[in-house]
Formats: structure tokens, C-alpha cells, sequence
């Protein structure tokens, strides 16, 4: 395994269990006992969890998901070929909503002097679309969330109810062909929700791990999804299953 699926394993070892230690973390990795007391220290600087006499403890609520720092690095390569993709199907001229989330990030590198006009749902993309002319970038109200800088509340809402956008692209934190896509975030999923509503197209831009997580807010059934964009680890019954619903399927 590498560091990023080494540090995922273990956060998701950390969920069921609460506590893990560091022997049996080895055992299951196939990695020495020093590397995985080195990941579980990287990952206490990122306020993951907490060091405890030969192991850890989760530091991340029932139903949170880990932080901006740590997702960054998760799955990073399949991220930016989504967000090369998903740029891909964006048309000059074309005007669009986007979303919050690392996956949301590297779209809005791929979008960075291009012709469009942006309405992007988080700092970080804001930030990675400034200054980088033909671009039009407009600015959502409402409140910043710590650690993410995502917008969200009711003048990010009014901002986008008072607009129409040809696209919205979507991120989640979990998808799923029975309980559609879902948000941990309550005010987050809110804020997705009313971008649907503002968008001729919703193109949902999620790496292959989301498929098997399902997080408490329900943003929107799959039915609403017009196009998805995913990497080619995704398991292919439920891609098989979302084309079947007329949605428009790209792996990259």
C-alpha cells in the first residue's frame, strides 16, 4: 500500500473499531510496526486521532468525514484526471456552479483560464480561479466552514436561487445507487441541493471510494444526475446500474 491508502485503511479501521493498535494495524497492511507509528503521527498533526499507549483513538465523530488537509492527498492522481475530464465537458461560454471538496478543487484548476464564468462554492477554488483571465469568476455570499472553506447558509442559497447556471458540477461524500448522494454536512447538502435546482445539468464529479460510503444528508436522488464522471477503480455494477438510468457515464 502506499501512504495515501496506508492513512485511508487506517481512519476507516479507526471508524469501526474507535481504537486500533498499532500491531494488529501492521499485521493487516503488511508494513512494519515503525511505519504505521509514523502514519498514525502524521495523521494526529491533521487532528485525525489521538495517540493512546500502543495504538490510537478516533478523534472524528460518527459520521464525519476526515478533514480537508487529509482527503487532499487521497486518491490524488484519480482527482485530477476527473477534474481534467470534467473541465472537458464544459463548453466556452458555458456558466457553472462549483462545487466544494478536493475532487472540486482540481476541476477548478482544469477551469483556470478558460472562457466561462464560475460561481465556485469554496475558497480554495475561488482562490485557484483568481486572476486567470478569460475567466469570470463570481463570488457566493455566506458562511465560510473552518478547515474546508466551503460556503454555505442562507445568502450562498439566495445567491444561487437569484442565478441560472448551464452546469453545476457536484462532489459528495458518498454515492450510492439506493441512497443517491449524500453530503456529512447538513448545511452542505443543503447548499448542493439548491445548486441542482439552479442548473440545467448536474455533472457529479466523485473518485471510486465515495461508492462505498453513505454519508447522513441526502442531497439528491441519482435520478437528478445528468452526468458522472468517476476513476476506472469504480465497481462496474453500480456504474452498470447508473447507466441504466440514462445517466452518462465517463471513467478516466
Amino acid at each position: 500500500m502506499d501512504l495515501s491508502e496506508r492513512h485511508a485503511l487506517i481512519i476507516d479501521r479507526l471508524r469501526q473499531a474507535e481504537r486500533a493498535g498499532v500491531t494488529e494495524l501492521a499485521q493487516e497492511v503488511g508494513t512494519s510496526e515503525v511505519t504505521i507509528r509514523r502514519d498514525l503521527e502524521q495523521l494526529a498533526a491533521q487532528g485525525v486521532l489521538r495517540r493512546v499507549r500502543g495504538g490510537a483513538v478516533s478523534l472524528l465523530a460518527r459520521g464525519e468525514g476526515p478533514p480537508f488537509a487529509f482527503r487532499e492527498l487521497e486518491g490524488f492522481e484519480a482527482k485530477q484526471r476527473i477534474g481534467a475530464a470534467v473541465a472537458g465537458l464544459i463548453g466556452d461560454g458555458e456558466a457553472v456552479v462549483l462545487d466544494s471538496g478536493t475532487t472540486g478543487l482540481e476541476v477548478a484548476k482544469s477551469l483556470a483560464g478558460r472562457r466561462v464564468t464560475v460561481m465556485p462554492l469554496s475558497l480554495q477554488a475561488a482562490n485557484a480561479l483568481a486572476a486567470t483571465p478569460p475567466t469570470r469568476l463570481i463570488l457566493p455570499g455566506g458562511e465560510v466552514r473552518p478547515d474546508e472553506l466551503a460556503v454555505t447558509g442562507p445568502l450562498a442559497e439566495a445567491g444561487l436561487r437569484a442565478l441560472r447556471f448551464d452546469t453545476v458540477v457536484l462532489t459528495c461524500c458518498g454515492a450510492s445507487v439506493e441512497h443517491g448522494v449524500t453530503a456529512y454536512d447538513l448545511a452542505d447538502a443543503s447548499v448542493k441541493s439548491v445548486a441542482i435546482s439552479s442548473a440545467r445539468r448536474v455533472v457529479l464529479a466523485t473518485d471510486a471510494t465515495k461508492f462505498a460510503r453513505t454519508a447522513m444528508a441526502v442531497v439528491a436522488p441519482f435520478e437528478r444526475v445528468d452526468v458522472l464522471v468517476t476513476d476506472t477503480t469504480a465497481p462496474r455494477q453500480t456504474l452498470d446500474a447508473l447507466a441504466a438510468l440514462g445517466i452518462e457515464v465517463h471513467c478516466v
